[in-house]
């Protein structure tokens, strides 16, 4: 699955973390807010970024039918064990959790987290990525670490 970041690069979420997202849909009327944090690679010779890996929701993340909040600190645990894995190759890219309606749009509450993420993470990244996993659809924000706005990603 890809999407265009700008005229001249793409995001493109592996078949493995489109898997992951699959995995956590609210389809059931009772299914909880799931989410977790994206990792993958800056690929310098085209400048396009590939999602190769998410976390998966954690025992301490707070998850209710329309809320998720992550433990940063476990979450962190598995970017800095994955970072050092790869050989300081795979980077933290943002956010991702669900909603339970069938293309998704975020909420006040998302956009305030995002900008939050935006300001307050360390990281080498200018842009970060967020994406809301809907049951039909999955919809993807870049957000832009200087001037904190946002802009939703049209698939290719």
């Amino acid at each position: 699955m890809k999407f265009n970041i700008d005229t001249k690069r793409v995001i493109k979420i592996s078949d493995r973390v489109n898997a992951l997202f699959h995995e956590y849909r609210q389809i059931g009327n009772k299914d909880r807010e799931a989410g977790g944090v994206l990792l993958g690679r800056f690929i310098q010779s085209s400048l396009d970024v590939v999602v190769d890996r998410g976390t998966a929701p954690m025992k301490r993340d707070i998850r209710k039918r329309y809320f998720f909040k992550k433990h940063r600190d476990d979450h962190q645990e598995i970017v800095q064990s994955i970072w050092e894995e790869s050989l300081e190759t795979c980077n933290y890219l943002g956010e991702w959790h669900t909603h339970p309606e069938p293309h998704p749009t975020p909420s006040a509450h998302d956009i305030k987290e995002w900008k939050r993420v935006l300001k307050d993470t360390v990281c080498d990244s200018d842009e970060l990525f967020f994406v809301i996993v809907g049951t039909e659809s999955i919809g993807i924000w870049v957000g832009f670490r200087a001037s904190l706005a946002l802009k939703k990603l049209k698939r290719c």
